[in-house]
């Protein structure tokens, strides 16, 4: 249970008063008004920020909401009005085709245009929206199926037909399938009693049927919006309640750290919708008339897997002006641009990091560089279309080296933020002038944080100079618990004596001065070694994730050893020029598999951790190099590529023995 000492910080009205300040001074009484053009929002459910842009006066534009992308072509719009027809009909189908306002209905489907448009459906005919997301395996589709207990389900043809088909049977409450794409296809051995619409075919049903039907029930804050499962790293995915004034609270402190927030803004939604970070950010650009268009992780980029050489990716074509992206994405293009850096003559790559360097002072004293923007990093900024005011970044901590590189060289802030499922995503995002790396910004309006004592751990909120301890989030935006598993509830929440609602998240966090939060571990990731020591593994993989040999690593301990062992994605391009400095040829598997590479990698990693300041006992002793890149699909990351400890530890399970000395 979440009891002991507490310190509070960070409360509700904390707010900086001035934009730079070497000691900043905080205002406790008043908030500044939320900088924005889009019409005053006095939301207190999930469809209302839809209803009032479709329905705002004449001058509000209407000639972009959401958009989607023609094959090699430019995006198609639908107005604000467009889309709340279409949500409106297309819940009135559903309305028509037996669901009921407060009960479940299931989306799994990848990000796109028409899962938006169905979840404003729900939202507005108060229906339950149970989220999956798309990569999750079969058994855990059933288990939120089943839990759930829904007898309808939004997704896409592609994904009928290469995981659901297989699984129909297992789920025996399904009646109705509706795609959101194309003509449904038939199969003699679906389950007798399961139809399959289409969501236009839906949609005309409902709009068919509108004028003598109407919603049955207008959603109450306190109502559920949204049931989302996690793709957590342990176990079967939790589903997370979520209210409507959640949902509201979350994205209304979200919306105050983005300046200028309004109709010209641009968003590129490619993230996984069934993650709370990309849900947020589109309802809070939904919430203020912004534009989204939509893309996936393989059209994103001119280089990206699925774009025909010479074809333009979707930034190029969208010209974003706000994105959301998680560490592992901001690392790639990290990685990848300083391949190119190093292929350059010596003297463009002088010239690179003169002005790299020179840029980097010039930030530190709040200036701006035009003349450098525009002659050196103006190629840079064009990968993601050249117009990025705005990076959120979240669902894993981002490190210093990228998140600097991403300031410099796309001439825009990040805002790297802390929240979680079950804090409707908010927490804390830092304000866009704050340009110190290694932490996530104060909390937000929404919210107030406080630091619990963790013994075990020796982290106190006495602590000097900054206190530390375990991050409990509280305020409207901390969710309504686990949905069927009141156990789980109970351990993770709490109500105080005032009735404000706190989430335990068993991150451990230090504050700074200004009020700032950092991440600085997690109680999941302190392993205690055989001799006594506490070994951070979180802590090891950040010092050694971005050498540009390294995909990904996952560090791994236990308490019956001395030392820590570790898993390595080596990069392909990297690891094959090492080994022919070596001498050593064969195939990928064969180079992986080499103790000769293993060996290189391993000295290459310590000289690393030594240079990242690491305690001995914290270095890898052994490792282990994987040919297979980890990604979701293959289930040992998560949809944010946060790793899956549990089903690592199992998939190389033969490894650890092996490097721990048993046979």
């Amino acid at each position: 249970m979440c009891t002991g000492h507490l310190q509070r910080n960070g409360t509700a009205d904390l707010v900086p008063t001035k934009q730079h300040s070497a000691s900043p001074k905080w205002d406790t009484q008043a908030l500044p008004p939320t900088q924005s053009d889009s019409p005053p929002n006095r939301s207190q459910r999930c469809r209302d920020p839809m209803v009032q842009n479709a329905t705002h006066s004449p001058a509000w534009p209407r000639n972009g909401g959401c958009g989607w992308q023609v094959i090699l072509g430019h995006y198609n719009w639908l107005s604000y009005e467009d889309v709340y027809v279409r949500a409106l009909n297309f819940g009135n189908g559903l309305q028509v085709l037996g669901q009921k306002p407060k009960t479940n209905i299931a989306i799994f489907c990848e990000t796109r245009a028409e899962w938006m448009i169905a979840a404003q459906a729900c939202f507005m005919y108060n229906f339950q929206l149970v989220t999956l997301y798309a990569t999750l395996g079969g058994p855990a589709i059933v288990h939120g199926l089943n839990e759930t207990e829904v007898t309808n389900i939004i997704t896409s043809k592609e994904l009928l037909q290469t995981k659901l088909k297989d699984i129909v049977s297992l789920a025996p409450r399904l009646r109705h399938i509706i795609t959101v794409d194309g003509k449904p296809p038939t199969w003699s051995e679906f389950p007798k009693g399961v139809i399959v619409h289409t969501m236009a075919a839906v949609q005309a049903l409902g709009a068919k049927a509108s004028t003598e039907s109407k919603p049955q029930s207008t959603p109450a804050p306190s109502d559920i919006a949204v049931i989302m499962y996690t793709s957590g790293s342990t176990g079967l995915p939790k589903g997370v309640m979520i209210s409507h004034s959640n949902i509201i609270a979350g994205i209304t402190g979200m919306a105050e750290r983005i300046p200028r927030l309004g109709e010209e803004d641009v968003y590129i939604g490619y993230l996984p919708l069934a993650h709370v970070l990309e849900l947020s950010a589109e309802l809070v650009c939904l919430s203020h008339g912004c534009r989204i268009g939509y893309s996936s992780p393989q059209t994103l980029a001119d280089q990206s897997s699925k774009i025909k050489k010479g074809s333009k990716g979707d930034t190029s074509m969208l010209k974003p002006t706000l994105m959301a992206a998680v560490p592992e994405i901001m690392d790639r293009i990290y990685k990848n641009v300083m391949n190119k850096v190093n292929e350059m003559s010596s003297f463009q790559r002088n010239l690179f990091i003169l002005a790299y360097n020179y840029k980097m002072e010039q930030i530190s004293k709040g200036r701006s560089t035009p003349l450098c923007d525009r002659l050196i990093f103006q190629k840079v900024r064009s990968l993601l279309g050249g117009n990025i005011r705005l990076l959120l970044c979240g669902g894993a901590p981002l490190s210093a080296t990228t998140q600097r590189f991403m300031n410099i060289c796309f001439c825009c802030s990040v805002g790297q933020g802390y929240g979680l499922t079950e804090s409707a995503g908010a927490g804390t995002i830092t304000e866009v002038w704050d340009y110190n790396t290694g932490r996530v910004g104060a909390p937000l309006v929404c919210c107030e944080i406080k630091l619990k004592n963790w013994e075990e751990g020796g982290y106190f909120n006495t602590d000097k100079p900054h206190p530390r301890g375990e991050i409990l989030i509280g305020g409207q935006n901390v969710t309504m618990g686990y949905y069927k598993n009141e156990a789980k509830t109970k351990a993770d929440f709490f109500e105080d004596e005032n009735g404000q609602r706190w989430l335990c998240t068993g991150d451990i966090g230090e504050f700074d001065p200004d009020g700032c939060l950092k991440i600085i571990d997690r109680k999941k990731d302190l392993v205690k070694l055989q001799a006594g020591e506490y070994v951070s593994l979180g802590k090891v993989e950040a010092a050694l994730k971005n050498l540009p040999l390294i995909d990904n690593i996952c560090a791994y301990a236990n308490s019956y050893h001395s030392y820590v062992i570790g898993f390595v994605v080596p990069n392909q391009k990297e690891l094959t020029e090492l080994a022919r400095k070596k001498g050593l040829k064969g195939t990928w598997e064969e180079l992986c598999n080499s103790c000769e590479m293993e060996n290189e990698v391993l000295r290459v990693l310590s000289e690393a951790a030594i240079s990242a300041s690491l305690e001995k006992f914290e270095i890898p002793v052994k490792i282990r190099l994987s040919p297979e890149p980890w990604t979701p699909e293959t289930g040992l990351v998560t949809d944010a590529f946060k790793l899956k400890r549990k089903e690592l530890k199992t998939h190389y399970q033969a490894d650890i023995e092996r490097m721990y000395g048993r046979k």
